[in-house]
């Protein structure tokens, strides 16, 4: 019995079956009833089979515990694929044209994907380290509607673990109603990878969260932003953003790049103001 349940150990080791909650359960009970046949064998159970008897025990318990539903496992998922989807577009630095060249040196570059459509790449250096931008970018994220104009409104919905959200967006009409009241429903992820952090998201479906009243449901993703200290100044961080946003409705392509673009220069300036009112206050 011992070497088919160390198979079925060996079996959870394979990255496809890690997330088969009932096999590894199956795994620890079989393993806890063949320690306890082992023990009735002999006069006194030797110490290691105790040590493992209480390990398998603890294992048991722990894996009782479902850490996530699969719905929640679905949403940490998608927040992976829209990281893993904008790195590799970020990465392929083959066909990018100017958009906007801003005189402190922030761009937006663009180019067109055939399974995405047009994606915007802005590029800026913040005058803050990394930690104070991440900071207001994930931890003060509800936040944003009060210091960007472009953002009515951002709303956590659901947190799942510590990397993963589900957010609503309420995006502000554009000057003169040219591009009416928008609304995104989002998984987020933030993970950080050495010196660096990626903000990754794209749309989902949220059964709490149906389409609202005097707004257009529209569609974003892959999109992320990867922030990272500037090399040579710690102080200073490198901020790339890369947009994929589908407004929805009847709306000129011309118009459609200019006001995404235009948002991501007004968000970078917006961003820089303020972190420095931020600071300001902390002094």
């Amino acid at each position: 019995m011992l070497p088919a349940t160390s198979k079925l150990c060996a079996a959870i080791s394979y990255r496809h079956l890690r997330n088969m909650t009932g096999l590894r359960r199956q795994a620890a009970v079989a393993i806890s009833q063949e320690l306890s046949k082992l023990a009735h064998r002999s006069a006194g159970p030797s110490a290691w089979i105790n040590q493992v008897r209480r390990r398998s025990s603890l294992l048991s318990s722990r894996l009782e515990e479902t850490p996530f539903s699969e719905m929640e496992m679905s949403y940490i998922k998608q927040g992976e694929e829209a990281l893993q989807k904008s790195l590799s577009i970020l990465g392929n630095l083959d066909g990018w044209k100017t958009e906007t060249l801003v005189g402190n040196g922030d761009k937006v570059l663009s180019k067109v994907l055939p399974d995405v459509g047009k994606v915007f790449r802005l590029e800026v250096v913040v005058d803050q380290p990394l930690d104070a931008v991440y900071s207001e970018l994930v931890d003060n994220m509800e936040q944003m509607g009060d210091w960007n104009p472009n953002v009515k409104e951002v709303k956590i919905l659901q947190k799942i673990g510590k990397d993963t959200v589900i957010t609503h967006e309420k995006a502000a009409a554009t000057p003169g109603n040219i591009v009416g009241p928008r609304d995104f429903v989002s998984v987020r992820c933030a993970k950080r990878r050495g010196s660096t952090c990626i903000l990754a998201g794209m749309s989902t479906k949220y059964g709490a969260m149906p389409e609202q009243e005097g707004f257009v449901r529209a569609e974003n993703g892959p999109t992320c932003m990867v922030l990272r200290p500037l090399a040579g100044s710690p102080s200073q961080t490198k901020l790339t953003w890369l947009l994929s946003i589908d407004l929805k409705g009847w709306l000129p392509k011309t118009i459609i790049n200019q006001v995404l673009s235009q948002t991501q220069v007004d968000f970078a300036n917006h961003l820089r103001q303020r972190l420095a009112r931020t600071v300001a206050a902390g002094c």
